[in-house]
C-alpha cells in the first residue's frame, strides 16, 4: 500500500470539504483505494489527507492532477497556503488491539 499524504492550511473547513467532495481529480478513477481526512484538535484551519493506492505511479499521477487543481482558485476555494505532500511506503504495520 502506498499513501499520498497531503497537508495544508484552509480558510474554512465546510468550504474546503464541499470542494473536496466535488472530487475534481476523480479519486476512484485515479486509483485511490480509500482515504482518511484528519484535522488537528488545536488547529481547525488545517487538514491532513491520506490517500491510499496500490502503486507509486497512481499516487504520483494523482499528485500531478492535484497540483493543477490547487492552481485553480475555483477548484480549491478554501486553500489557504501551499500544500505539503509526501508519498509514503509503510515499513511496518502492527495491530495491538484485539
Amino acid at each position: 500500500m502506498i499513501t499520498l499524504r497531503i497537508e495544508h492550511p484552509i480558510s474554512d473547513f465546510d468550504t474546503w470539504k464541499a470542494a473536496f467532495d466535488r472530487d475534481p481529480a476523480d479519486r476512484r478513477a485515479s486509483g485511490v483505494l480509500h482515504y482518511t481526512i484528519c484535522r488537528p484538535l488545536d488547529d481547525p484551519r488545517f487538514v491532513t489527507i491520506d490517500l491510499d493506492f496500490a502503486t507509486v505511479a497512481e499516487a504520483e499521477g494523482l499528485l500531478a492532477t492535484m497540483t493543477r487543481v490547487w492552481a485553480s482558485g475555483v477548484a480549491a476555494p478554501a486553500l489557504a497556503g501551499t500544500p505539503y505532500t509526501r508519498i509514503l511506503q509503510p515499513v511496518e504495520v502492527v495491530e495491538l488491539a484485539p
